[in-house]
């Protein structure tokens, strides 16, 4: 396939945006070469400047759940603008999609809107301290929450120490109030407990995680950390940013039956456009500005054309009886095609999947936390990557981000992703 527009365009951008881009993992850094610009999107297809059309197995990072362009929502959105793009004043479409999304998910009350997956994620970490009166967090190695300082923290010596700043303006400061744990570890989670008794306000979580390819939950884990927050004092933080209304129409909380005390939501709750969320009970947002002491803004929180889309796409959802139970099988199909390919030509993998989010790591043994994670080959992944690139299939550019499918996907996109892989997979030797 020809870059050539792409790469012009690539040239430019870097003249006047940090690395060519807003957001890193775009520039293509985990996987060589030289990102490609997207021009347009419809249903299961992205078409890129050069007028390459691919199969995608990101969907903007996970909000097209439907598909790109999904007609219903273009047209809210088309309709909202149509009566002005921004009020900062209340609108009726806040309350009714607030209204949905908690009929929509278990164990929730009340919904507050943001602007994006960090600021749900930071609110609700200010949130319960707030409640609790407690000041550290525990975070798990591997998930990602966001760009904000309390997230980007790298572990220390051990799984039990204080972690470090990962990246230069994170202060020393807040770090130490943020311990690391291991993903799938209720062992190390203990030993964090015990260390910093009464002190730990929450732990946050991805239920299943992201950020490291797709990794489920050990069965008990979940449940493990529900208990301890039960006998400590501590708020459990569900970020369903990218499992929300993605792995059940009430997210990982529905899926496997684990009340969280804060939940955060971005990506679908959006309908493709930038938003984010964090509800819980009554009683604990009661404590939120302007009835509660705690103070959280935004001047485009509760956007229009935002919540237009929102509205739109978790309407689409919640009438779909079917949707996930279509998911499901899309994504087992596309799990065991590649599957038996990869095995019968000898290329040494392991796959992860919950629902429609999937990973492959170039390795034998299970993949269940950041260690393992990085433990892949990885020098295989790049090869990978480009192949199925010029192949007409758009995966993540990165080893440790999951696939998201859409249901616009057809079988016979499915077919064709596998038949790619089998052409390719002599490469992965």
């Amino acid at each position: 396939m020809l870059y050539k527009r792409s790469s012009a365009l690539f040239k430019d951008a870097q003249e006047v945006i940090p690395g060519g881009v807003n957001s890193p993992v775009r520039a293509f850094k985990g996987v060589g070469g030289t990102p490609i610009f997207a021009k347009s999107a419809k249903g299961a297809y992205v078409y890129d400047e050069d007028g390459n059309r691919y199969i995608d197995y990101i969907n903007s990072w996970g909000p097209m759940l439907l598909g790109h362009a999904f007609k219903p929502v273009v047209e809210a959105v088309k309709a909202k603008a149509e009566s002005g793009t921004s009020f900062g004043m209340p609108t009726a479409i806040e309350t009714e999609i607030a209204e949905l999304a908690v009929s929509m998910v278990p164990n929730i009350d009340k919904i507050r809107f943001v602007n994006s997956g960090t600021e749900a994620c930071m609110s609700a970490i200010r949130l319960a301290r707030g409640f609790t009166g407690k000041e550290k967090i525990i975070k798990f190695s591997g998930c990602y929450h966001g760009h904000s300082d309390a997230f980007l923290i790298a572990a220390g010596s051990g799984g039990a120490t204080f972690g470090t700043p990962n990246s230069p303006g994170v202060t020393q400061g807040t770090a130490k109030d943020t311990l690391l744990a291991d993903y799938n570890n209720l062992q190390i989670v203990e030993a964090l407990i015990t260390a910093n008794p009464n002190e730990i306000a929450a732990i946050i979580i991805e239920p299943v995680a992201g950020n490291m390819g797709c990794i489920p939950p050990k069965y008990g884990f979940l449940e493990g950390l529900r208990t301890l927050c039960n006998s400590n004092g501590i708020l459990l933080i569900f970020d369903e940013v990218m499992t929300g209304f993605r792995v059940a129409k009430g997210g990982a909380q529905e899926l496997y039956g684990i009340s969280a005390d804060i939940v955060c939501f971005g990506k679908i709750i959006g309908g493709g456009l930038p938003v984010g969320a964090f509800a819980s009970t009554n009683n604990i947002m009661s404590y939120l500005s302007p009835n509660g002491p705690i103070y959280q803004a935004g001047t485009l929180s509760g956007n229009p054309l935002a919540m237009a889309a929102g509205f739109c796409m978790l309407n689409a959802i919640d009438n779909d009886s079917k949707l996930y139970q279509r998911l499901d099988e899309k994504a087992n199909y596309l799990d065991i095609g590649i599957s038996e390919i990869l095995k019968r030509k000898g290329v040494k993998f392991t796959t992860n999947r919950v629902g429609s989010m999937f990973s492959i790591h170039f390795m034998d043994d299970n993949v269940i936390d950041f260690d393992s994670a990085k433990k892949a080959d990885n020098r295989f992944f790049p090869i990978f990557f480009h192949e199925m690139l010029k192949n007409g299939i758009y995966i993540a550019p990165s080893s440790y981000e999951s696939w998201f499918l859409s249901d616009a996907l057809t079988y016979e996109d499915l077919d064709k992703t596998i038949a790619v892989v089998e052409k390719i997979s002599t490469k992965l030797l």
